[in-house]
């Protein structure tokens, strides 16, 4: 997985690929969770958006959102395109986002989650 920072041009991009990672889980929580509807071309322009690009054409596959502040980093969205979920690209984006972390000299990578969101319950404490 080849990770960068997204580029302003690809906050359309950006937003599809979030929207529809997304998506399934809108009918079990009742509403869209708040990435589907984040500003991503403000988040890109703040330097907090990453894209893994490898699909079809150098289509977008991944997206990860991180925030540092309060003595941590704060892992806002991850989101695989649907054709590419399954292939450890999630895992990956997390890695990464531990990885800036420690970078950044921060000791603790935060997340929040529904719980209705099952496939993040299962995944986030298997990654500890």
């Amino acid at each position: 997985m080849s990770l960068r920072p997204a580029r302003p041009e690809e906050a359309g991009s950006v937003t599809a690929l979030v929207r529809a990672a997304f998506a399934p889980y809108v009918p079990a929580i009742g509403r869209e969770p708040a990435p589907m509807n984040a500003d991503h071309a403000a988040l890109i322009a703040a330097g907090r958006v990453q894209v893994a690009a490898g699909g079809p054409g150098g289509a977008l596959e991944g997206v990860v959102v991180t925030c540092a502040g309060d003595g941590a980093l704060l892992l806002d969205t991850v989101a695989v395109a649907p054709a590419a979920q399954g292939r450890g690209l999630g895992r990956a984006l997390v890695a990464a986002a531990e990885a800036e972390a420690r970078a950044r000299g921060l000791p603790t990578v935060r997340l929040y989650t529904i719980a209705a969101m099952t496939a993040n319950l299962a995944l986030y404490p298997r990654l500890g």
